[in-house]
């Protein structure tokens, strides 16, 4: 494997898994009812967005500008592993061990912001009871759900870095 590559994604990966961790935490301090808030979702996904961008860009530049879909590719996952194990490691440690009624406080404001938001779509209650319900048996930032939700993480991160790898790729010298 090249060199730059590995040394890209390694870095940007542990970039992105330490902002992770310190929105994780911003978060934690300043309002727990923040993890509930869409709007952080949407700014963390257009920071990632942007982040992988900047690695993709860069590779490509430090290869001069010939870059094959497979390393691409490579460059992107390896970063996506990465700061996916760095954010589910410390979200494991923050709500197993560190915290653990902060993950039951979540759980509530989950279910009050669900059942609130069905109601203004008009949801019949028998459907909002079946939601609130599955809501309560899962325990969202249990180990194996957390471990789950990473391999769900990291299959949604190749259908986005497989897109991104087509669009940084070097074209063929004959298309230039």
């Amino acid at each position: 494997m090249n060199e730059i590559i590995k040394k890209n994604g390694i870095n940007y990966g542990i970039i992105t898994g330490v902002v992770s961790v310190l929105i994780t935490t911003l978060i934690y301090v300043i309002d727990i009812k923040l993890f509930t808030a869409w709007w952080i979702g949407v700014l963390s996904m257009v920071f990632y967005i942007i982040i992988s961008c900047v690695l993709l860009s860069k590779t490509k530049r430090e290869l001069k500008g010939i870059y094959t879909f497979k390393e691409a590719f490579t460059t992107y996952f390896i970063s996506a592993i990465i700061g996916i194990a760095i954010s589910v490691t410390f979200n494991i440690i923050l709500f197993n061990f560190i915290d653990p009624a902060a993950k039951d406080t979540i759980k509530e404001l989950t279910m009050k912001y669900t059942a609130e938001m069905l109601q203004k779509f008009g949801t019949p209650t028998s459907e909002i009871n079946k939601a609130i319900t599955e809501i309560e048996k899962n325990d969202q930032f249990g180990i194996l759900e957390q471990l789950k939700g990473s391999v769900f993480g990291i299959l949604f991160s190749s259908i986005f870095g497989l897109i991104l790898a087509a669009i940084f790729k070097s074209k063929p010298s004959y298309q230039q």
